[in-house]
């Protein structure tokens, strides 16, 4: 086996080890799926208190240059000009056709940008943002700092003992702040649906860090089982499965994420086709599912209207262990995308009755400040 089949580790992999964990490939890296609690109870946990997950596998970016924010606006229908230092806002890049590539989180730092992406996509995201910006702008991955978020309604307790300043960050706000004496990058932020933070930490105070967050009442480490369930419950999108370059933001359901002014200018790549949709309507619509019974629908699990057509199929779905019964997430005609709608979803070859249903599952709980 050569040097380039093998996965990365994290600056966290060590302890990852030392805490038991169940590790798995997950994005070319060597990621936690699980630890010795199990996924029902970790995700429990973080609903109820505070969970630790390693995100270092993410991309970090750093864009500066002058003008950033307006360079940046060629290549996303993100309202960056708009960001005040410190503010964050949920973004996707897109294809001529409209799809998305990668969804990915633009915060507005002082003098630049901190742009973090998802794992899968990281090199083809800084290919396209290295080439989309270039003569305007450079590009700069952050491979020295590891990613960590604090999850739960008690997060905000748990991160204030670090560092007091936390405590009124809004959600989607950016500051740079010391934990333990170190420079870090933190954001009111996350993909569980709970109030938390993402915090940027340089690779070698990693375990240092994580090891005193973990040494709080009430902080447990948590993988990436719970992770996919968590974001279930909260109605995100995980890119590659829910949101895909076949797949528009007006499909998606993520229309929220262009302001007005994006809309009325355009100059983003796939503009008429994304504009046309919002004039006009898209062909299939992203919707909640929640099936009867017990069975949890899976992924590719197949869509039927009532009479037994085949319309479409479900991209992310389990059983959710807050509301202890299964849910899913997929794409259906327009026609069908109507909250209370009834439809079939085929498993193990026989239809079993769903119900179109409103997202999330689980209330989300930012803190609005």
């Amino acid at each position: 086996m050569d040097d380039t089949s093998k996965t990365k580790q994290t600056a966290l992999h060590s302890l990852h080890i030392e805490l038991g964990a169940k590790m798995v490939p997950f994005a070319g890296y060597d990621m936690p799926v699980q630890y010795p609690a199990g996924i029902m109870k970790e995700h429990l946990h973080t609903r109820e208190a505070v969970g630790l997950f390693d995100v270092s596998h993410m991309g970090q970016v750093i864009i500066s240059g002058d003008g950033t924010d307006k360079a940046i606006e060629t290549l996303i229908p993100g309202d960056i000009q708009a960001l005040k230092p410190g503010q964050m806002r949920y973004s996707f890049l897109t294809n001529e056709a409209g799809g998305i590539l990668d969804d990915l989180i633009v915060t507005q730092r002082e003098d630049d940008l901190f742009v973090v992406v998802n794992a899968d996509c990281k090199e083809q995201d800084i290919k396209i943002l290295t080439d989309g910006l270039a003569g305007m702008a450079t590009v700069t991955e952050l491979n020295d700092r590891a990613l960590v978020a604090l999850q739960g309604p008690k997060a905000v307790d748990i991160l204030k003992k670090f560092n007091p300043a936390v405590a009124d960050m809004p959600f989607m706000t950016f500051r740079e702040l010391d934990i333990l004496g170190v420079p870090c990058f933190i954001t009111r932020s996350g993909y569980t649906g709970e109030d938390g933070f993402e915090i940027s930490i340089p690779n070698e105070k990693a375990v240092e860090i994580s090891q005193a967050f973990l040494s709080e009442d009430g902080v447990e480490p948590i993988g990436l089982g719970a992770r996919d369930s968590l974001r279930l419950e909260a109605g995100l999108c995980l890119y590659g499965h829910d949101l895909t370059d076949k797949i528009t933001p007006v499909s998606g359901g993520l229309l929220w994420a262009i302001s007005k002014r994006r809309r009325e200018e355009g100059g983003f790549p796939g503009a008429d086709v994304i504009l046309e949709q919002i004039a006009n309507k898209p062909d299939v619509k992203r919707v909640g599912i929640l099936p009867e019974g017990r069975a949890p629908a899976r992924e590719h699990t197949e869509i039927a209207d009532m009479d037994g057509n085949i319309v479409g199929e479900v991209t992310s779905g389990g059983f959710s262990p807050s509301l202890q019964k299964p849910i899913a997430m997929g794409y259906v005609p327009l026609a069908l995308s109507a909250v209370g709608t009834d439809i079939q979803l085929v498993v193990r070859g026989k239809f079993k009755a769903a119900k179109v249903v409103k997202m999330p599952f689980v209330e989300q709980r930012y803190y609005r400040g």
